[in-house]
């Protein structure tokens, strides 16, 4: 069995090396057939592309002769031959893919019969393994007779000594009756050992020559397994081939739309340079009107400031001369009412404790827009110094002698604009610090003002009975006048600050100042309401106060740092408009040194060609032989008269 075993095994094996072996001879023969056709293919397409390559270069080159280096054809050209190149680098690649193609095509067939041998192979492995667990269990149960069989002997032995012992008895049988069929038995059962040590020794021949199968099978799944790996690879380089061919057939697009824009470059740049000499002259004029217009804005802006404060100060005078006509006919038992005059100054002071608050929330507000303001600017102020380095690296400072010439007359506008932009820059950042500053002082002075409104109406009470009783004989009510009274004061204040911005403030201080102080009258009747709750009214405010002068300091500090970082960015604009200056100037300057190259090459080519034709017309006439004049010449010497004009 084991014999037949390992012939079968054996038989396998060299069927599979037969076949890997046929399967790598036509691989190689199929390899080597496809690399000698695309290797005629590409010889046949360069011996074309040279063939057609060689007279174009021929015509090129006389051309180049006649008529000058011209950089856009030697732009041209050079383009052409990339596309040339990439084209012929995809010929090849597609020549190396179709190769590919075909050895992969030939390797998946190998690993289709070498997959279908090895589960084949894995189909006898499986019966063989089978097979062992059988012969395992035999083996087991032979080993379990042997032991009963041992055990057997073992008990006859001890039944021999029992009757050795017992033969004094004369009752008892002869020991040759009763050893008889016991030693007859032991022969039995020895031979049945031996007959199973056999059988044991060939079971584990068979076991070692499957073992021996097993491992040679294993090294043929080893061996299937590394083709595998190989195959893996080849796909995995035919891939990456494929997207390389997919990145070079990329890359010639780009090359011919990089050609195609190249071409509308050179046809642009000639409009182009006109184009901007045209605006570099209407630049200075465009500058200095934008200032007039500046300057006209600002005119403007500071008569309506001037309109709004005389607005705000006839609305305060009409207010007063109201609570003065409204108070002249009282008495004096009308005007003396101390629970009405607290309520009315609770809530007055209430009405002044909302309007601070709504300050000290404007004043939070605009911090946290001058801090986002200054962020900004700081980013921005990073972004021109690394835009300044950059440039400043690559600049090409050549100065020649055309360039020297044409510097004043290019840069004669230069400062008409530089000045226009730094007066721009410099007046918007003396607006922002004056509107910052306005903003700070009129707040400042509005919070102190209302204070001191305060602690006069804690020092008299008839200021507030006269101003929060002023419109009760003008309307008829005493709820509705006490409303009047307080809108009058505040409320008008508080729209005419919403429209005119900071300037209403500014106004509303100049009012406060203005506001004449009132006579001191002592009062008849004592006030029954507490002290208590005017000063916690008075902590309120102080507290209040404290606060938006803390505000008022850290808006000041914004301010400052805000000014600094605009005087900066005014300073990198007009180091980088001087940049962009510099380097137009060397741009036209370059510009006009080609220009002149291209003039001189054209003259001596000229000169040449004319010399030539005298020579040819000199030499004819001495040898007194009638020769006739190329018309080329003769269109050259026609020509030449008007070329040195024009040069």
């Amino acid at each position: 069995m084991a014999d037949s075993l390992q012939g079968s095994l054996e038989e396998d094996d060299s069927l599979l090396d037969a076949l890997l072996y046929n399967n790598g001879k036509q691989n190689l023969d199929l390899q080597a057939l496809a690399l000698q056709a695309s290797m005629s293919k590409s010889e046949g397409k360069s011996t074309r592309r040279k063939s057609l390559v060689r007279p174009s270069l021929e015509t090129e080159d006389l051309l180049n002769l006649l008529h000058g280096s011209d950089p856009v054809k030697v732009e041209l050209n050079r383009l052409e031959n990339e596309v040339r190149d990439k084209d012929r680098e995809l010929c090849e690649a597609q020549a190396e893919i179709k190769a590919l193609k075909l050895t992969e095509r030939l390797r998946e067939k190998a690993v289709e019969e070498v997959s279908e041998e090895l589960l084949k192979v894995d189909a006898k492995l499986k019966a063989s393994t089978i097979a062992l667990e059988n012969k395992n269990l035999e083996v087991k149960r032979i080993n379990d007779e042997k032991k009963a069989a041992l055990v057997a002997q073992y008990a006859a032995e001890a039944t021999l000594r029992r009757v050795h012992a017992a033969q004094k008895d004369d009752d008892m049988p002869p020991i040759e009756a009763i050893l008889a069929p016991l030693e007859s038995e032991i022969k039995i059962a020895r031979q049945e050992i031996g007959r199973l040590q056999e059988h044991n020794r060939a079971l584990d021949r068979m076991i070692k020559s499957k073992e021996a199968a097993l491992l040679e099978a294993e090294r043929t799944v080893q061996v299937a397994e590394a083709k595998a790996s190989m195959v893996d690879d080849l796909q995995n380089r035919n891939q990456e081939l494929l997207k390389q061919i997919e990145i070079y057939q990329e890359e010639n697009k780009i090359l011919d739309k990089m050609h195609r824009q190249k071409v509308a470059e050179v046809e642009k740049m000639s409009t182009t340079v006109a184009e901007l000499e045209e605006a570099l002259l209407a630049g200075g004029a465009a500058a200095n009107a934008v200032r007039d217009h500046q300057r006209q804005v600002h005119e403007l802006t500071e008569e309506k400031k001037t309109l709004e404060r005389e607005l705000a100060r006839a609305k305060i005078t009409a207010n007063r001369v109201a609570v003065v006509v409204a108070n002249e006919w009282k008495d004096q038992n009308d005007k003396v009412m101390p629970v009405r005059q607290w309520l009315e100054e609770r809530r007055f002071m209430q009405g002044e404790m909302q309007q601070l608050r709504d300050k000290l929330t404007a004043a939070e507000r605009t911090a946290k827009n001058e801090s986002q303001l200054k962020e900004k600017l700081q980013l921005r102020l990073k972004v021109l110094e690394d835009g300044l380095r950059s440039p400043s690296t690559n600049t090409v400072r050549r100065t020649t002698g055309t360039g020297s010439d044409e510097a004043p007359r290019s840069g004669s506008n230069g400062p008409v604009r530089r000045q226009s932009t730094g007066t721009g820059s410099e007046e918007a950042a003396k607006l922002l610090a004056n509107g910052s500053r306005r903003l700070r002082t009129g707040s400042v002075s509005q919070l102190r003002a209302s204070v001191s409104g305060t602690s006069q109406l804690f020092k008299n009470g008839r200021l507030s009975s006269k101003s929060f009783d002023a419109g009760r004989s003008v309307d008829g009510g005493p709820g509705v006048t006490r409303a009047k009274a307080y809108t009058n004061g505040f409320e008008e204040n508080h729209t005419a600050r919403k429209t005119t911005g900071n300037v209403t403030r500014t106004e509303s201080d100049d009012a406060a100042k203005e506001r004449p102080e009132p006579k001191t009258e002592t009062s008849a009747v004592d006030e029954p309401v507490s002290g208590l709750l005017y000063d916690m009214l008075q902590k309120e405010v102080i507290s209040l106060r404290k606060s938006s002068h803390e505000k008022d300091q850290s808006l000041k500090d914004k301010d400052d740092a805000i000014e600094m970082l605009s005087k900066k960015v005014d300073t990198l604009t007009k180091a980088m408009e001087v940049e962009a200056k510099k380097m137009r100037r060397e741009f036209i300057a370059m510009e006009k040194e080609v220009a002149a190259m291209r003039i001189d090459k054209e003259q001596e080519t000229r000169a040449r060609r004319v010399s030539m034709a005298k020579e040819r017309v000199h030499n004819s006439h001495s040898s007194n032989t009638p020769t006739p004049i190329p018309g080329r010449v003769q269109s050259e010497i026609g020509k030449s008269p008007m070329t040195r004009t024009y040069s």
